[in-house]
């Protein structure tokens, strides 16, 4: 958390400070609009933030308009494990007046242990991708299991995982995120294969949301179909959602065993059309924004006419990312064009927590296991948090994804890694050069 917030912790210094942060991401116009109406305190103990608004109108439309782009940056802001409590009586929810009005108050995690990228809000769509997008807030809300299961078919870059994280994500600030199991087909199956098949079961079972990306892959597991049918009867009769990705439409599988086809066809079935040139765009913009590359309306248009798939963009904008980051800051019309004349209309390799890890642990002559595994050696600790420094600073992962990522670890030993790095970097030069040697790996078009 910042250091004005703690040091200073009165409602006044504590607004001043939200105020301050948000104007990265909000308009001055914006945050007079519905900022600074707000009562806003901070219980540093509890890590609370408390938030009133003037009248329930207020609140509604807040909800509706902002309320998940501002949780966003308060988790930022506040960082995991803090919470997040509204009320709309105008004098802040924390107050005894409050507690004290029948159900006004909401409570709320402001944690995204799916990456604090996938929200709602950040997920760009148009008039044809509006249903889907709909759907999956219905589905996110958890009031009631209403649409079970619910699939979201799309192609490749359609954003469709986007959208399974972006319902992980809302569910997990409702309910402890450990009860939302979220993997892939090839996920599943490994866990099968690991497990008896009543151990895995077992586990499974447990979990009170089950999100299955990749559904497609099935198909390369047989065996695992019956698994699934077992698994899917268990959750819909105790009335636990489901959520399903596949990257094309489920009555074209022809071969799914027809139980589990049948069993699917029981919920929503959501189609998510390929990004239009409007979305493709403010894709770009919003990239361009986080990655501070500066680029002309021209430039962004080129880009947004010449690659279709949201992973094709993401692969050429980590290009000029590396490039702005390791050759020159200013990306001029020739650096431009220069960058885009060495790139083929295919997806970079994806910049992925393993390949970080893989990077780190070869460059210093350890393995992968080393830095996942809780040895306390000096030069493995140093390796490990050079890695989660990275896949936070290039990746946006929470702490607890990094936790989870590195052997399970507890979110504060992510924390306490990230930011002693950012420290080190700052007063020793061989540090900085080291990370800075790393980070061009990372993001070479080269790197396996």
């Amino acid at each position: 958390m910042p250091q004005s917030a703690t040091d200073h912790n009165t409602p006044d210094s504590v607004k001043t400070s939200l105020r301050t942060h948000l104007e990265q991401s909000f308009s001055d116009q914006e945050l007079k609009r519905w900022f600074d109406p707000l009562d806003v305190r901070y219980d540093p103990d509890e890590k609370r933030l408390d938030v009133g608004f003037p009248h329930a109108f207020f609140s509604s439309w807040f909800a509706q308009h902002v309320q998940d782009r501002f949780e966003e940056q308060m988790n930022g802001f506040f960082g995991p494990g803090s919470i997040i409590s509204y009320g709309h009586n105008g004098h802040g929810a924390g107050t005894s007046e409050t507690a004290s009005t029948a159900g006004k108050e909401r409570v709320k995690s402001l944690d995204f242990p799916f990456g604090n990228q996938f929200t709602f809000d950040s997920f760009l769509i148009n008039k044809k991708n509006y249903f889907p997008l709909a759907s999956a807030r219905e589905v996110a809300k958890q009031d009631s299991v209403v649409f079970n299961p619910f699939v979201v078919c799309g192609e490749h870059g359609s954003g469709k995982t986007h959208l399974l994280k972006a319902i992980a994500n809302e569910i997990a600030r409702r309910t402890d995120p450990q009860s939302i199991y979220f993997g892939t087909v090839e996920d599943l199956a490994a866990l099968f294969k690991q497990d008896d098949s009543f151990s895995a079961r077992r586990q499974l079972s447990a979990y009170q949301v089950l999100v299955l990306d990749d559904f497609q892959l099935i198909q390369h597991s047989p065996n695992l179909q019956q698994e699934l049918i077992i698994l899917f009867n268990a959750f819909h009769d105790q009335k636990k959602q489901m959520v399903f990705g596949c990257a094309d439409r489920v009555t074209t599988y022809e071969f799914l065993n027809p139980t589990l086809k049948s069993r699917l066809e029981w919920g929503l079935i959501v189609n998510l059309k390929q990004p239009d040139l409007e979305v493709r765009v403010r894709f770009i913009q919003n990239q361009c924004r986080q990655k501070k590359i500066t680029l002309d309306k021209e430039q962004v248009l080129i880009l947004a006419q010449r690659f279709r798939d949201f992973r094709y963009l993401q692969g050429i904008l980590l290009k000029l990312f590396a490039y702005k980051e390791l050759v020159n800051k200013d990306i001029g019309p020739k650096d431009f064009q220069h960058v885009l004349s060495h790139t083929e209309e295919k997806p970079q390799p994806a910049l992925s927590p393993d390949l970080i890890i893989d990077i780190v642990s070869s460059h210093f002559g350890l393995q992968p296991k080393d830095l996942k595994g809780s040895q306390r050696r000096h030069e493995i600790v140093r390796a490990r948090q050079m890695a989660m420094f990275l896949c936070r600073e290039m990746l946006g992962s929470s702490y607890p994804a990094l936790g989870r990522i590195f052997g399970g670890k507890d979110h504060s030993t992510a924390l306490y890694a990230v930011n002693k790095i950012k420290k080190i970097q700052k007063v020793n030069k061989e540090t900085k050069n080291v990370l800075k040697t790393l980070k061009q790996k990372c993001l070479s078009s080269e790197a396996e």
